[in-house]
């Protein structure tokens, strides 16, 4: 190996007496006295503790910052005080040579590079080449790679064809914005960063490939969350023709569970079939459809049980429930989880409790005491049991509960086995819903999904006599602990279908030939059933790492507001390039 025969983590007492060349960084020097000189070297495998005892290349360390590179020749020997906690503890390097090769010119550094996760998360990102030496930064990254390099085996053991996918795309209405790219040779036109590779691997299908998959690029122009990074992100992409929801979910079943149990923080993962739970049913039971199956808590509808009891929020809204036994939380800590779930959820939490004589007390419990019994025997209470309860519209008060249990889950130890990746399913979803900006019908999911019912029950709709908002489509969504992986859904093949499901949304057949139209004549000359679906694997590594934000994960994040600090971009560019491109910026007011 150039400039090494071994690196900083492979030497150990049997090597002792033998002549070794190392390098790497400087991680720390401490001088004794004058004539001697303790170095910590590391690299990317480890680190070896080298003994300086020799004055001219005492002077040569003694000159060099933290973090320079160098490289040492000299002889190993046992250590007297030995190091349990180095790899390499048990032996010392005495160099006969040191070899600059890459002076760190700063004699501060931003942060100490064992403890950069401390730092400010904007200077990490800034100087995100100092955070990556980090040797617990740097081991998310080699989880990383290790986990593509086994998700692509599994994906080609199942007999998945590994096919790339265009980068410069047209635009299309994914749900998402889309990233721009200006054609220079076409001036007012626009490429676009494809969302994911839907059309493309659908378009597959229709070419005679029998099953697809890729670590696919996606680009959207989202804002960011702790699970979702801005800009840019990964996903397990893959398609099968032939196939079922079933189909589907048989291979996922196969590949990550392996996975998860192998690389994850946690060694226990679900074994297959995975629990299918239907959408409506999630949202009824779980308040969520990306439930964390860890926690045992569930939502009760308390409508009737709370009517007439006169107290003002419950009075002509749907009131859920969740139960929380062996509770030992104080009213300090019951407040708090109120005051994180109203935040949430925009929605405020109510309570009360069955305390230790088995009386209701606490919260709303002086509009519960002409019932208390009918409470106590609906909801079966045992004394020291929290209840917090939602109300409004279903949905509001369904979200805000699963928002409760999920506060909950966090501060009840009794009441989740975080110990464990709990898989499930959802199911069902809805085909289309009313659109929060536009008011009016619009594609729930995916809109290249395939109704339930297929053509009939578009048509039904169409004349009235089913409601559109009733119809479910063949999508799913797999869920790992609280965390959507991924959707997927059975594809609609048959342009016809096509036709009717866009027409739903007040799209005809001519604007479905003009934004589809390589899927759309594909289609028409013949297309198999297929099905598919994409784990996201910067979420999927974020499980497994057990980190709270995905910029953990992932090399050179953006911040939240999509910029790269490292390399400052977005950053202006020079009139000539915006000419080329006949682009005019236009001052914002």
């Amino acid at each position: 190996m150039q400039n090494r025969t071994h690196t900083c983590n492979d030497l150990r007492l049997s090597d002792a007496g033998k002549e070794v060349r190392l390098s790497g960084w400087m991680e720390n020097v401490r001088e004794v006295g004058g004539n001697l000189a303790f170095v910590v070297l590391r690299d990317f495998y480890g680190t070896t503790q080298l003994v300086i005892e020799d004055e001219k290349l005492l002077q040569i360390v003694a000159g060099l910052n933290k973090e320079s590179v160098i490289s040492v020749t000299g002889v190993v020997r046992e250590r007297d005080n030995k190091n349990p906690k180095m790899a390499t503890g048990d032996i010392e390097v005495v160099p006969s040579q040191v070899e600059v090769l890459g002076k760190c010119r700063y004699n501060a550094l931003p942060f100490q590079i064992n403890r950069s996760r401390e730092a400010d998360e904007s200077l990490r990102l800034k100087y995100r080449y100092l955070d990556l030496r980090n040797p617990e930064v740097k081991k998310q990254i080699i989880m990383r790679s290790q986990v593509v390099a086994a998700l692509r085996s599994a994906m080609i053991d199942e007999g998945f064809l590994e096919i790339t996918t265009p980068i410069l795309t047209a635009s299309s209405p994914e749900g998402a914005r889309d990233y721009l790219v200006p054609a220079r040779k076409h001036p007012g036109k626009f490429y676009a960063l494809p969302q994911a590779p839907q059309q493309f691997k659908q378009l597959l299908m229709a070419s005679g490939f029998d099953r697809y998959f890729q670590i696919a690029p996606c680009f959207r122009d989202e804002d960011a969350r702790g699970d979702r990074s801005p800009g840019e992100f990964y996903q397990l992409d893959m398609e099968m023709a032939f196939a079922s929801q079933e189909d589907v979910f048989a291979v996922l079943e196969r590949v990550l569970p392996p996975i998860f149990a192998k690389y994850g923080t946690y060694h226990r993962a679900s074994e297959a079939p995975f629990q299918r739970i239907p959408y409506l049913e999630a949202m009824e039971t779980y308040g969520s459809d990306k439930p964390d199956l860890r926690i045992d808590l569930r939502v009760q509808d308390v409508t009737e049980l709370m009517d007439g009891c006169g107290f003002g929020p419950f009075e002509g809204q749907r009131v859920k429930a969740v139960k929380v036994t062996d509770f030992t939380g104080t009213r300090k800590q019951i407040d708090k989880l109120c005051a994180d779930v109203e935040v949430i959820s925009g929605n405020k939490v109510y309570w009360f409790k069955v305390d230790e004589k088995g009386e209701i007390a606490g919260g709303i419990a002086k509009f519960l005491q002409e019932r208390k019994e009918k409470v106590i025997s609906e909801l079966n209470l045992t004394p020291n049991t929290l209840v917090g309860l939602t109300a409004g519209k279903l949905l509001a008060a369904q979200k805000t509960a699963g928002v409760l249990i999920k506060q909950l889950g966090l501060i009840c130890d009794n009441h989740i086995d975080r110990e464990k990746y709990e898989f499930c399913w959802i199911v069902d979803f809805p085909m289309y819903e009313i659109g929060e900006e536009s008011g009016e019908l619009e594609f729930c999911h995916n809109p290249f999904s395939m109704p339930n019912g297929g053509l009939e029950i578009l048509r039904k709709a169409h004349s009235d006599e089913v409601d559109p908002l009733t119809i479910t489509a063949f999508q799913y969504d797999l869920v790992c602990n609280g965390v959507e992986l991924s959707s997927g859904a059975v594809r609609n093949h048959d342009p016809e279908i096509m036709v009717e499901a866009f027409s739903l949304v007040r799209l005809g057949e001519e604007d479905v030939k003009a934004k589809f139209p390589a899927m759309y004549n594909a289609f028409c000359y013949g297309a198999p059933p297929h099905a598919g679906i994409a784990p996201g694997v910067d979420r999927m590594i974020m499980l497994l790492a057990g980190v709270d934000t995905i910029r953990e994960v992932i090399p050179f994040p953006m911040n939240k507001n999509a910029q790269d600090l490292m390399m400052d971009a977005p950053s202006t560019v020079e009139q000539k390039q915006l000419d080329e491109l006949h682009i005019a910026l236009v001052p914002v007011e």
